[in-house]
């Protein structure tokens, strides 16, 4: 699923007032942590997720990995904190713009 613009700029807005809901831990992205991201897209479909790494490069890697096996879309990351997003097919939670 592709956002556009608009909907990008949307879900940005959401996200200010979020908090972190998931903390990686030193261990990096174990199947714990893909389960408990799981579980909050399911319920939130927007989530902010507080990352460990410090090296910029490891931190790419790693946003890449969350999203491609969550099937989630980034949104927005500054510095260690990464924002996605996914749909909930069963009961659509955020409502976003018409493209």
């Amino acid at each position: 699923m592709s956002l556009s613009k608009k909907q990008t700029k949307f879900l940005r807005a959401k996200c200010h007032d979020l908090k972190a809901v998931i903390m990686m831990g030193q261990k990096g992205l174990t199947e714990e942590v893909l389960s408990e991201i799981d579980l909050a897209l399911t319920h939130h479909e927007l989530v902010k997720i507080k990352l460990s790494a410090d090296d910029r490069e490891l931190r790419k890697q790693l946003i890449a990995e969350i999203c491609d096996k969550s099937q989630s879309q980034e949104i927005q990351s500054i510095g260690k904190t990464l924002s996605i997003y996914r749909v909930n097919p069963d009961k659509v939670v955020i409502e976003l713009p018409v493209k």
